[in-house]
């Protein structure tokens, strides 16, 4: 398997580096602090050369995991989408709904968030476990939350399926509950 080396926001670097060190051995790769911790306690000032590598499976899959929270919180169905495997064998469960493909996948969370002037909220991930099911393929667990302008919380429970295609590590199948 190529390693990927990347350079990684500050924050985000110095994120996985404490919770590289807090795992050394450790298995499952658990994330001990949730996303929103990782832009608030770094300092934009750390030099380049205190970003570690992003050399681990599990790592690379947190920052797709991490891009995808960002994409969302922008409004950016398809950054967030460009997580998941761009296939039509794709598959996506959620609420007694199997939806198969990207594309109808991205039509479902569009109609769900983006149409009639819905609001897609702030999302965040917390609990997020990583476990590698062999070189190439990974497992994700964890709670999703979104924040609404309106106070509302609507939040659940992920798994998600990792496989590391020549694109990189994707998700190519979610199971996602609401409470």
């Amino acid at each position: 398997m190529p390693r990927m080396r990347r350079v990684l926001p500050v924050a985000l670097a110095s994120f996985l580096f404490v919770v590289a060190a807090t795992n050394l051995g450790a298995a499952p790769f658990a994330f001990r602090a949730g996303f929103e911790a990782v832009q608030s306690t770094s300092s934009a000032t750390a030099p380049p050369s205190a970003i570690p590598p992003v050399d681990t499976p599990q790592q690379q899959i947190g920052i797709v995991l991490h891009e995808q929270v960002l994409a969302w919180n922008r409004g950016d169905l398809e950054g967030y989408m460009a997580g998941y495997w761009n296939s039509p064998d794709l598959t996506f469960f959620s609420g007694g709904t199997v939806t198969k493909g990207w594309q109808p996948t991205l039509a479902r969370y569009r109609q769900r968030y983006q149409s009639g002037g819905r609001e897609m909220g702030t999302l965040d991930f917390s609990e997020l476990t990583i476990e590698m099911l062999g070189p190439e393929s990974a497992v994700a667990r964890g709670r999703w939350r979104l924040k609404m302008k309106n106070g509302e919380q609507p939040s659940g429970l992920f798994t998600v399926l990792f496989s590391n295609r020549p694109e990189g590590w994707k998700i190519i199948h979610d199971h996602s509950s609401g409470e």
